[in-house]
Formats: C-alpha cells, sequence, structure tokens
C-alpha cells in the first residue's frame, strides 16, 4: 500500500469531492464509499461476470399463461 499523502478537497455543485492523486487511482468509474467513524473508506466496485449474477438468481416457479400469437392489423400508410 502507498504512503499517506495529503489531498484537496473541494465544492462540486451542492457535494464536496476529493481530488485523487494519480498513485491512488482506482479503477473503472465507480466505487463504493462508507464511513468508518471519521474515516471514508473508497474501494473500487467489484464487477462480477453475468454468469455468477445469473447464476444467483431463483428460478420462477409459477407457469407463464398461453399468450395468442396474432400477426399485426394491416395499418394503411
Amino acid at each position: 500500500m502507498s504512503d499517506a499523502r495529503s489531498v484537496s478537497l473541494f465544492r462540486n455543485g451542492r457535494n464536496q469531492a476529493v481530488r485523487i492523486p494519480r498513485e491512488f487511482e482506482l479503477p473503472g468509474s465507480e466505487a463504493m464509499m462508507r464511513k468508518e467513524g471519521d474515516r471514508l473508506v473508497i474501494e473500487p466496485l467489484a464487477r462480477k461476470p453475468l454468469r455468477e449474477i445469473l447464476a444467483g438468481w431463483e428460478s420462477v416457479a409459477e407457469e407463464f399463461p398461453d399468450i395468442a400469437d396474432r400477426p399485426p392489423e394491416p395499418v394503411d400508410l
């Protein structure tokens, strides 16, 4: 882990923001932030592969109704 470093805080509209030095850059465009006492902890979001997300879903137990698939009505253009 890198050494601690002083950073700049600034306002971005109604939000407070921090400039992250290059050596502390996180991958991606989003991160997770949480507060632990007076500390802010910022971590990169771990992206799960779609396969893992789908594997975690429960199967649907109900039956889907039959829907008549009629051709569309003709339209006079």
